[in-house]
């Protein structure tokens, strides 16, 4: 693929022209709406009344539960005429997604705020089944300005705010501070993966733990956690449109990451979620999201340590994707319904609330003004996690843009990681995969 276009110039276009039946291939939902352009021109909520009732659709993203619901307390005391309605939406991004489909598909049932991730919020916004809140933010007088611009910008296209950033993550080093001391180990990350390199023997000696390092569960993480390999090594999943994960700095990315496994066995693969694996004392080390921090904090029977992901041989910085959550807000509802939530979802963003969803979770305070002090006096590591987005990057576009693309980077992951297969053919074949998919799903709506 040549053709090289800038993120927002194409996002644009495709909110012109996005179809719902070509984003559904690869096993992402159709969520068929108005289409984006038309839509966008029309919210006007002057003389609107907010709605008495909505839902919000959730998966409570960092076990958020109780926290969600306290908040949304808080709300019905300062806003008596409009209930907050919390639903279980799905275990995870992908149930929630499935949802969503179907109520769209029927018209009906719709929320009135749902939870969307990284790597599906973008086929809402293709389909016109979420609105620009920026109508919203003017008339609610919400201050994006006060939002960390990085986390709060990754909505922002086609000079459009589509979403507000909610259980926003990175992921983290997490390591066992008693295994790394009694491998007469330094207090801290590794600068590089060819440093943890030098100290996995030592770690697989002396902790008694299956492995030193533990790769998180491919489904769902591969795609995101990789890219901090992948860059480190100078490689990528993909630049702008380009598919480049067949570089030969990927395949050596790949190869390290195949060969702590086989060859020199001082590392494995999560079969359902690193940071239990980690608290269990199952291996030294891994990398999680700082969605788990709190959780890996209360159940871990050790000291716990964390720190910016490792660097390698090319890129010893900026090696760290961002992720997680937004919140959006369907098209397919009455603006009096759109205006409620809107309503909701400055009151859930609101500095002294984003202070408390990280107290209870480990995500990124969303704001600027935020007070942390309470939350870092009595967790410090997520100060680590804050300091650590000064030094992250945008994520591929092959991961977060193409169609039902993560899946196939799971896949290829899983070939390599735990059968062993011959990491430059399978990365080859996923270019071929993920060129396809270009092809057939987003090519065309360039024009």
């Amino acid at each position: 693929m040549t053709q090289h276009l800038d993120r927002r110039h194409f996002l644009g276009l495709a909110g012109v022209t996005a179809s719902a039946a070509a984003l559904a291939a690869c096993g992402g939902p159709s969520t068929s709406g108005t289409p984006v352009a038309s839509e966008a021109a029309e919210l006007d909520f002057n003389g609107v009344k907010p709605a008495a009732k909505i839902d919000f659709w959730s998966n409570h993203p960092g076990k958020s539960q109780d926290v969600e619901k306290a908040i949304i307390e808080k709300f019905h005391a300062k806003y008596p005429d409009i209930r907050v309605n919390l639903v279980t939406a799905g275990a995870n991004y992908e149930e929630i997604a499935q949802k969503f489909q179907t109520s769209q598909a029927a018209k009906s049932g719709l929320p009135g705020v749902v939870v969307l991730s990284d790597v599906w919020w973008f086929r809402y916004f293709t389909n016109g089944s979420i609105i620009p809140v920026d109508a919203l933010v003017k008339q609610l007088d919400i201050k994006l300005d006060d939002f960390r611009q990085s986390l709060v910008n990754d909505y922002k296209y086609n000079d459009k705010q589509w979403a507000l950033p909610y259980g926003r993550s990175t992921p983290l080093f997490y390591y066992n501070k008693d295994h790394f001391q009694a491998a007469g180990l330094p207090d801290r990350a590794p600068k590089t993966w060819q440093e943890f390199g030098e100290w996995a023997p030592k770690l697989k000696a002396s902790s008694g733990a299956q492995y030193a390092y533990i790769y998180p569960a491919l489904a769902g993480y591969a795609g995101w956690t990789l890219q901090n390999n992948l860059w480190g090594w100078g490689g990528s999943w993909s630049k702008e449109w380009e598919i480049t994960c067949d570089s030969p700095e990927a395949v050596e990315a790949l190869q390290w990451a195949q060969d702590s496994i086989y060859k020199n066995g001082w590392a494995g693969v999560s079969s359902k979620e690193a940071a239990d694996d980690f608290s269990a004392g199952l291996t030294s080390s891994t990398i999680s999201s700082t969605g788990s921090l709190l959780g890996v904090l209360k159940s871990a029977p050790f000291n716990v340590g964390v720190g910016f992901l490792p660097g390698g041989p090319k890129a010893e910085t900026n090696v760290c994707p961002t992720g997680g959550a937004g919140l959006g807000i369907p098209s397919g509802i009455s603006k009096e319904e759109q205006l409620a939530a809107g309503t909701f979802l400055k009151f859930m963003t609101e500095p002294e609330n984003s202070a408390a969803f990280s107290a209870a979770t480990g995500y990124m305070p969303t704001r600027e003004s935020a007070d942390m002090k309470a939350v870092l006096a009595q967790t410090p590591q997520i100060q680590t996690a804050v300091d650590q987005l000064a030094v992250t990057r945008v994520q591929d576009n092959a991961r977060v843009f193409l169609p039902g693309a993560d899946q196939e980077l799971a896949k290829a992951a899983a070939a390599i990681l735990t059968q062993q297969a011959d990491v430059k053919a399978t990365m080859a074949s996923l270019k071929k995969t993920l060129e396809g998919i270009y092809e057939k799903d987003v090519k065309p709506k360039l024009g």
